[in-house]
């Protein structure tokens, strides 16, 4: 039974399903031809058993191996008329027995050029003699006949299944560029239908279902950016309502409502930036930024946070990098402790930007879980944020060829870690 890794190991070796499909025609055809021979060689094929008893009833005409020179020379001249042949008739050791016509030398049957006239008949009598003809006598060397007729079949087989094994697994390599643009996130991927066949249909059936989720994808961005966009509308009413109220409302009551208010501009803009950057093929602006600039410029607003590191140029939107190191900042304010440290460096061609501050971290078993959008730690202060900060900042890292991650520090509290590309030099 084969392990994993000997699994592995031939999934490398053929790793296209073509060359599967191939091989295995062929180790079937090679599987075959074996076991023909196998039983021709022990049964012994109808040609061979011809010959064995052509030689007997050659042996039976002629005289017997020890019979005189002149015997067995009238015997071969008997049973040489009327053939027109030259015939010669060898000992056990190849000594010169009885001829009729000019002699075959051995050699002549030894050597024989294939590629030249037919050559001389051969054939092995039972009692051991060798019977040399310039005719034919039965059937040359059947075995080697039969197999190389095998041989040419499965070439003739090989050769000729090749590009129709192909061109079924073209169409299947196609059906899976499709599937893999499609969950890139190209919503108009589609595959050529090509035949009747179930890949036809595996491929008619791909394109419903691409159809469908694109329909799905397009209403549910429609619905969250109008959503979106029409609530700020009464938000805006309240915020004015506010203001023409300043001496009847509670001051403390007015500064809840301002800060749920501005809680709620926050999570709009966050689920719109969300929404474009879940789209693949929207355009981001490009252009030459430096993550240190960048993040010295955001960590003046906030008192509590250290800046450390080196200059790290790369290309990308200035505006969204901008926002996943507010958003990092942010999230060490809320849920943190201060100081918050920002460590920037770069290691084989990235940008290593490193978050940390000095609060409990985030528990292993919740690692990958706070980049889930709206998901709340338990135990969280005053339960603040929207929930889309975390996410917000692994969609930004990876629209710019990089990864946002929880992991633990040299001192064993958690923090984040941020890998972006830098520029090439």
């Amino acid at each position: 039974m084969a392990t994993p890794s000997t699994k592995a190991r031939w999934h490398w070796f053929l790793p296209r399903l073509y060359i599967r499909f191939y091989v295995t025609l062929l180790v079937t055809l090679v599987v075959f031809a074996l076991a023909v021979m196998l039983v021709w060689h022990r049964s012994g094929g109808p040609l061979e058993r011809s010959n064995s008893t052509l030689a007997q009833v050659m042996q039976n005409a002629l005289a017997s191996a020890d019979a005189p020179p002149a015997q067995q020379q009238a015997a071969l001249e008997h049973m040489a008329a009327g053939l027109h042949a030259n015939l010669t008739l060898y000992g056990r050791d190849w000594q010169l027995l009885a001829a009729v016509g000019e002699p075959i030398p051995p050699h002549r049957w030894r050597q024989r050029d294939l590629r030249g006239p037919p050559p001389e008949s051969f054939m092995r009598l039972p009692d051991g003699r060798r019977l040399l003809s310039s005719v034919p006598l039965g059937f040359t060397r059947p075995k080697a006949m039969l197999h190389n007729a095998l041989l040419l079949v499965a070439l003739g087989i090989g050769v000729a299944a090749f590009p129709l094994v192909r061109h079924l697994t073209k169409r299947l390599e196609r059906l899976q560029q499709g599937v893999d643009s499609l969950g890139a996130g190209n919503l108009t991927a589609r595959v050529a239908v090509e035949g009747k066949d179930e890949v036809a249909q595996l491929a008619r059936s791909f394109n419903r279902a691409a159809d469908q989720i694109e329909q799905l994808v397009g209403a549910h961005k429609t619905l969250l950016a109008n959503a979106s966009h029409e609530l700020r509308t009464p938000l805006a009413r309240i915020r004015l309502a506010l203001e023409l109220m300043q001496d009847d409302v509670d001051p403390k009551r007015r500064a809840g409502l301002e800060q749920d208010i501005r809680e709620l501009n926050a999570l709009l803009d966050e689920i719109l930036l969300a929404s474009r950057l879940d789209a693949v093929n929207a355009e981001v602006s490009t252009e030459e930024v430096d993550l240190l600039a960048l993040a010295a410029e955001e960590c003046a607003h906030y008192d509590e946070a250290e800046l450390d590191g080196v200059s790290a140029v790369m290309n990308g939107d200035a505006r969204l990098l901008r926002r996943l190191l507010r958003n990092l900042l942010e999230n060490a304010r809320r849920h943190g402790a201060a100081p918050t440290r920002l460590e920037l460096r770069c290691a084989d061609g990235l940008a290593l930007l490193t978050v940390s501050d000095g609060g409990a971290g985030v528990p292993v078993s919740e690692a990958e879980r706070v980049f889930e959008p709206f998901y709340r730690r338990h135990g969280t202060r005053d339960n603040q944020g929207a929930g889309l900060g975390l996410a917000l900042v692994r969609q930004i890292a990876r629209r710019h060829g990089g990864e946002a991650r929880c992991t633990r520090l040299d001192d064993g509290r958690s923090g984040f870690l941020i890998t972006l590309p830098l520029k090439a030099a």
